[in-house]
């Protein structure tokens, strides 16, 4: 049956009696449809504004008395073949599934340290353009694969609904893809100037003042367009069961302030994205005089997955504003040409993904790339010196690992240099260790304690005890003794430590803690 453009009441079909209606060839109690406020519709419906069946064609549902229907099939349900819109909606959403593996494999290529994080450049940060085109390519799916219902439904119901709410959901996180990955180069660029001089770049400056705002109004505009959008009453979307209800209803919804004004705000947002471009064009890269040059060198030092991604975010914008004030072109309307939904919103929207992607490929870690970057500014250094590169095997053998060591590393390399583990041993305990001090000794003939106290003065003044060296100065083997003299008159000789008799193994100080 051919889909109706209209959408009237008609009178029902006189029966066998007076209470009796004809819908399709099966009879009907007028009193009850009566009661339960049923109304034929010219679409082929039969509608009490909470439950709608099919009587047309093969669909012949009966009623009983007590307003059960038997063998209905609801006016929502799958009717229709799929149309362009669906055929496109499923190819668009197998393109965005299949870009989600590019994404993780690039994520994880981009992701990885090789370096150890630094507060200033956070790992996150090269992280976000990755995380939110996951986010669009969620969104992609599902819109896509919803799109389907919408051609095959009989009459719009949810699956309009769907499909719009995921299609807008992607703008706000389109923006954010192509802002993260233009805020991401400016700090990438940033990072190698830091790399070689860290105190050329203060972060209070007016250059770190600006980057510190720049992504919180950019994020207020991401976010005044998701809320202008999204959090709303989607429900007269689904009323274009006609033309009179699609202008009514569903037209005014489509195009009222709230859309016009979140297209003005993603225009917004690209605008700041161009001006975070500019600016670390302009701070990061060398400086040209006048507009001419200045824009040639913006030309000149722009990637080229910007110059690409930034006029199709330009053209899936546009498309958002045009919609908002022309219905006939609006993704909201169920049959509007698909050529302008896909062409213009699904299809600017993918492709930006597909460049992130194989510049993504082709773009090495950056941790990578600064090691490479260090390893050349070392050289051409070294070169300056005169200094010559040590063999390959000299770092494995000494572990002057440096681009990958940590302070702790470092500091335990070079204690291993000393000597390492403990103070006292290896070179420490060799340098420090004295040997064998030989120990003095008084001679054997003299009395240390003598009875009588030694005159403290003469007559010519005072009087200096003399050390005689030879005596004090034993041989080295012999220790000190002491003479006691015993009650026959005879003499011992004791030891000064031991105190018994006999001789002893001479005393062997080895350090200075022994003395």
């Amino acid at each position: 049956m051919p889909l109706f453009d209209v959408r009237d009441l008609v009178q029902y079909s006189q029966g066998a009696n007076s209470t009796d209606v004809l819908i399709n060839g099966v009879h009907f109690n007028l009193t009850a449809l009566n009661l339960f406020s049923y109304k034929l519709y010219s679409n082929g419906t039969l509608s009490n504004s909470s439950k709608c069946y099919l009587t047309f064609d093969a669909f012949q549902p009966t009623m009983l008395m007590n307003g059960t229907f038997m063998n209905g099939t609801s006016c929502y349900a799958p009717y229709y073949d799929i149309r362009g819109r669906g055929s496109l909606g499923i190819t668009f959403a197998c393109l965005f599934a299949a870009s989600i593996i590019f994404t993780l494999v690039n994520l994880r290529k981009h992701g990885r340290l090789y370096l150890r994080s630094v507060k200033r450049f956070r790992a996150i940060g090269r992280r976000w353009t990755w995380y939110w085109m996951l986010f669009v390519a969620a969104c992609g799916i599902f819109s896509g694969i919803t799109s389907v219902d919408v051609d095959r439904d009989y009459l719009q119901s949810i699956a309009i609904v769907l499909q719009s709410f995921f299609y807008y959901l992607m703008m706000p996180g389109l923006l954010a893809v192509v802002w993260e990955a233009v805020r991401h180069w400016g700090s990438w660029q940033e990072r190698q100037i830091y790399d070689e001089d860290a105190f050329l770049l203060p972060q209070d400056d007016r250059r770190g003042r600006k980057e510190f705002y720049m992504p919180l109004v950019f994020y207020l505009l991401a976010w005044l367009n998701f809320f202008m959008t999204i959090p709303r009453s989607w429900t007269a979307i689904e009323l274009q069961r006609s033309p009179q209800q699609e202008n009514a209803k569903a037209k005014p919804c489509g195009t009222d302030t709230r859309f016009k004004a979140a297209a003005v705000l993603a225009f917004l947002a690209w605008c700041m994205i161009c001006y975070s471009l500019q600016h670390s064009i302009h701070h990061y890269k060398p400086k040209h005089r006048g507009p001419w040059n200045s824009f040639g060198g913006f030309l000149h030092y722009a990637p080229t997955k910007f110059l690409l991604t930034i006029p199709l975010l330009l053209i899936r914008v546009g498309y958002a504003f045009a919609s908002a004030f022309d219905w006939t072109i609006s993704p909201l309307r169920f049959n509007s040409n698909a050529g302008w939904m896909y062409g213009l919103g699904y299809g600017p929207t993918l492709l930006i993904i597909v460049v992130f992607e194989i510049w993504g490929s082709l773009d090495p870690n950056e941790d990578r790339a600064l090691l490479k970057i260090r390893a050349e500014r070392g050289r051409s250094i070294d070169a300056e010196l005169g200094v010559k590169k040590k063999p390959r095997w000299w770092s494995r053998m000494t572990g002057e690992h440096d681009d990958y060591l940590t302070t702790e590393q470092r500091l335990k390399n070079i204690m291993s240099e000393i000597g390492g583990r403990r103070a006292t041993t290896r070179n420490l305990e060799r340098a420090i260790e004295m040997g064998n001090m030989p120990a003095a000794r008084p001679s054997v003939d003299e009395n240390p304690f003598p009875d009588e106290a030694a005159p403290a003065y003469s007559n010519d003044g005072p009087v200096l005890p003399t050390i005689d060296s030879d005596a004090t100065m034993a041989q080295s083997d012999r220790r000190p003794e002491l003479c006691i003299s015993n009650s026959d008159g005879s003499e011992t000789a004791v030891s000064e430590r031991t105190m018994t008799t006999g001789a002893s193994p001479p005393q062997r100080v080895r350090s200075m803690l022994d003395v």
